[in-house]
C-alpha cells in the first residue's frame, strides 16, 4: 500500500515539476512566450486549438487594420438616393447585415445601414422612404490602427463595423468585428454561411459565377464549371489559387487564372476557405 502511495506521489510530483519547468524561466519576449506555449502543446498541456487561439491573440496586437480590411473595390455599399426596392435587392443579393451608405462617391460616407432596420419599413407605406430616416452612425478608423485597440473600441461602442480611411482621409475599405475575431479563433460561420457535411461544394450563382469551398478537388470543379485546370501540382482549387496569389491572401483579393477570376470570400491567417470563381466572358 505504501509503495502504491509512493508511486502515485512520485507521478504527481513529476507532472507538477513538468508544468513548473515550462514556466521556471519567465519569458522576457513574445518569442519566448510563444516557445513556452508551443512546449506546453508538445507536452500535451495545451491542445492544438487552444495554442492557435493564444498565438492568434498575441498576433492581434501586432497586426493592423490594413492587414485584414475588405478593400474599397470590394465593398458592398448602399447609395444614399437608392429606392427602398433597390436597397432590398442589394441586401438580398449580398446576404450581408451591415452596409456603408454613400453619396456621390465611396468617399462620401453618410452612415451605416443595418438590414434589420428595413423590416419595420417593409410593413408600412414606403412610397416616401428615405434611407436617411434609418441611418446609423458609422465609425471611421485609420489603416494603421492595431487590431487589439480596434477590438476594444468595437466592444466599448457596441459596433460591429467600421469604415477604414487612408492618410488622406479617403475611404480605403471596411472592417468588421468578425474579421478581427477570425484572426484569433479562425473562421467563424454564422447562419448565412452554407452548412455542408464536408468541405467540398460548388454553387452556381445567378450572375454566372461559382462559389466553392477552397478544398474542392480540381477535377470535381472542372466537371461542374467545365474548366480545364490541371491537377498535376495541386489537388484543390484553394491550392491553385494560393499559387497564383503567391501569398496568403486577405478576403476580397482577386487574381486571374487562365482567364477565370478568383476572389477570396473567406480566409483567415492560416488558409483560404471560400472562393468566388468568375468564368471568362465569351
Amino acid at each position: 500500500m505504501s509503495e502504491d502511495r509512493s508511486s502515485s506521489s512520485s507521478q504527481e510530483k513529476s507532472w507538477v515539476e513538468k508544468v513548473a519547468g515550462l514556466f521556471s524561466n519567465e519569458p522576457r519576449s513574445r518569442e519566448e512566450l510563444v516557445d513556452v506555449l508551443q512546449n506546453a502543446h508538445e507536452n500535451k498541456l495545451l491542445n492544438r486549438e487552444a495554442l492557435d487561439i493564444m498565438e492568434g491573440a498575441l498576433g492581434v496586437s501586432d497586426a493592423q487594420v490594413r492587414d485584414i480590411m475588405i478593400p474599397r473595390s470590394q465593398m458592398v455599399v448602399i447609395h444614399y438616393n437608392d429606392s427602398f426596392r433597390e436597397i432590398c435587392n442589394a441586401v438580398m443579393e449580398s446576404a450581408h447585415s451591415r452596409f456603408p451608405v454613400v453619396g456621390d462617391s465611396n468617399d462620401d460616407i453618410k452612415g451605416l445601414l443595418l438590414a434589420k432596420d428595413l423590416l419595420p419599413v417593409a410593413l408600412q407605406d414606403h412610397s416616401n422612404f428615405s434611407v436617411a430616416d434609418i441611418l446609423r452612425k458609422v465609425n471611421l478608423v485609420p489603416e494603421s490602427k492595431r487590431l487589439n485597440i480596434l477590438l476594444s473600441e468595437f466592444r466599448e461602442d457596441r459596433q460591429h463595423m467600421a469604415v477604414v480611411v487612408d492618410e488622406y482621409g479617403g475611404v480605403a475599405g471596411l472592417v468588421t468585428i468578425e474579421d478581427v475575431l477570425e484572426e484569433i479563433v479562425g473562421e467563424i460561420e454564422d447562419e448565412t454561411d452554407d452548412d455542408h457535411d464536408d468541405d467540398t461544394f460548388i454553387r452556381k450563382m445567378p450572375n454566372g459565377s461559382y462559389v466553392a469551398q477552397a478544398l474542392t478537388p480540381i477535377d470535381e470543379f472542372n466537371e461542374v464549371v467545365e474548366s480545364e485546370f490541371s491537377d498535376e501540382e495541386f489537388d484543390t482549387i484553394g491550392g491553385l489559387a494560393m499559387q497564383a496569389f503567391g501569398h496568403l491572401p486577405n478576403r476580397g483579393e482577386i487574381t486571374l487564372i487562365e482567364g477565370y477570376g478568383f476572389e477570396v470570400l473567406n480566409a483567415d491567417s492560416r488558409q483560404i476557405h471560400l472562393l468566388r470563381v468568375t468564368p471568362p466572358k465569351e
